[in-house]
């Protein structure tokens, strides 16, 4: 019987076998010297890709304006502002991609702090109020 207290002799065995090269880098192959391939934003020049993303841009917004009230599984939600400069989306959403952003308040919570949101319009999504309906009561506040 053999003992299980006896090392194992590394020299003796053979290495063992490279795996074959995976799709990304793993570090065994030349790195080009121009870098990532896609180490710019794309700009489109084109006004018909221009078109296009902006109706993009729209249906992913959806009827969110400043003042519409919607609500969604997540709760009811005031939006506060839209923010189209996608410069500006990107550092608030903190995605390289972003186009735009929502800044929106929670009014089912009393003392709610606006937050901003990058989720596109779906169909769970109810418009409660449109932008610019806004209805005063007697106390003076905006419902």
């Amino acid at each position: 019987m053999t003992s299980m207290t006896l090392p194992a002799h590394a020299e003796t065995r053979p290495p063992l076998p490279m795996r074959p090269t995976p799709h990304e880098r793993d570090g065994r192959q030349p790195s080009d010297p121009g870098g990532r391939p896609h180490s710019r934003q794309y700009s489109p020049a084109d006004p018909a890709t221009l078109e296009a993303l902006r109706r993009i841009i729209d249906e992913q917004i959806g009827p969110r304006q400043p003042g519409a009230i919607y609500q969604n599984q997540d709760g009811a939600f005031e939006v506060i502002a839209l923010i189209r400069d996608p410069q500006r989306a990107r550092e608030l959403l903190k995605r390289r991609c972003a186009q735009w952003a929502v800044i929106v308040k929670d009014v089912l919570r009393p003392g709610a702090e606006p937050f901003v949101v990058g989720s596109a319009w779906t169909t769970s999504d109810y418009l409660v109020r449109e932008a610019g309906t806004a209805v005063t009561g007697r106390e003076g506040g905006v419902r």
